[in-house]
């Protein structure tokens, strides 16, 4: 780790002043519970001209019914969402997801905002300011090469959020603020699949909150890693489904840690049919050409392929028993 770099530092009070500070310096970046960004300024990666502390923003705050659905602001940390009465029995899939991140300490720091916004990673990313520049650094950071494939074309780093695939197997929106106003967008658009710039987020825009959905049928999550804490998901898969007799009613399903953004899987082709090992297997199928790991990580490629599959299929048909 190197040294922190130097910068200004405000915390705003509100989500306006917020907004203000991002448009008075530009090169600034957002702080959060920082687990993330933290990490990155000592390793070089990012070198803002200021940072704004967003913990003192209240509009950011709380949990709350919205209509037969929820809101989840974007600074409510990963501890507070897992502890959520009414997040624990509308959305277990939610607290599982939220209680796989990192460590309890990381928990108690790091936001819904932040672990969904949070940077794509690799094993040429993430090294030191040492190591990167001895290899010439890379596309994401001041160079030109993505070292994953040796290309030019675009960055392959990998996106690690738990939060987002079960967010998107729930149908779950975001709500933003920025200069133009308020607006909301389904979960999935706030991603693009290209590991240096994997949010779509417009200039001094801020993601205010998460909205869900009225629950409905059962959801689960399962991710798999090489640690049972602390560690990002090697792949992850998420599943929302409803069942009715013995047919497949309603089924979403997501994925992370094999692409440069959480995806959902095609399913509709799949909804209606009455439940089959063909079904099964072509839901793998789908998930098979969605997901794209390469090496940006301490293990293959084909084994994070290999688990990603048979997570999907062991979720699916826990949830399907579940359904019943």
């Amino acid at each position: 780790m190197r040294a922190m770099p130097d910068f200004r530092y405000f915390r705003p009070t509100s989500v306006a002043e917020a907004l203000q500070l991002g448009a008075a310096h530009p090169g600034s970046r957002l702080l959060a519970g920082g687990t993330d960004l933290v990490v990155n300024l000592r390793r070089g990666l990012a070198n803002p001209s200021a940072l704004i502390d967003l913990g003192a923003v209240p509009e950011l705050a709380g949990i709350a019914a919205a209509g037969k659905g929820l809101r989840i602001g974007a600074g409510v940390s990963l501890a507070e969402l897992a502890q959520d009465a009414l997040v624990r029995a509308r959305y277990p899939a939610l607290v599982t997801a939220a209680l796989a991140v990192a460590g309890a300490t990381h928990r108690a720091a790091a936001t819904v905002g932040g672990n969904l916004c949070q940077d794509t990673r690799c094993v040429v990313y993430n090294e030191s300011e040492w190591w990167r520049s001895g290899n010439g650094y890379c596309r994401k950071c001041e160079g030109e090469i993505c070292h994953i494939v040796d290309q030019r074309d675009r960055c392959y780093a990998t996106y690690h959020g738990d939060l987002a695939p079960v967010l998107m197997a729930l149908d779950a929106e975001i709500e933003l603020v920025g200069p133009a106003g308020t607006r909301r967008l389904p979960l999935p658009a706030l991603f693009r699949e290209e590991g240096d710039r994997h949010l779509t987020l417009m200039p001094d825009e801020l993601l205010t909150a998460v909205v869900l959905p009225e629950a409905a049928g059962v959801a689960g999550y399962a991710k798999v890693r090489i640690r049972k804490a602390i560690d990002f998901p090697l792949a992850a898969v998420a599943i929302a489904l409803m069942r009715s007799g013995e047919h497949l009613v309603g089924l979403r399903v997501a994925i992370s840690g094999t692409n440069s953004a959480p995806l959902l899987v095609p399913t509709s082709a799949l909804v209606g049919k009455e439940w089959s090992e063909a079904l099964v297997a072509e839901l793998i199928q789908s998930l098979r050409t969605t997901s794209s790991a390469v090496r940006t990580t301490n293990v293959s490629p084909g084994y994070r392929r290999r688990v990603l599959l048979a997570s999907c299929r062991r979720l699916l048909a826990q949830l399907w028993l579940q359904a019943a």
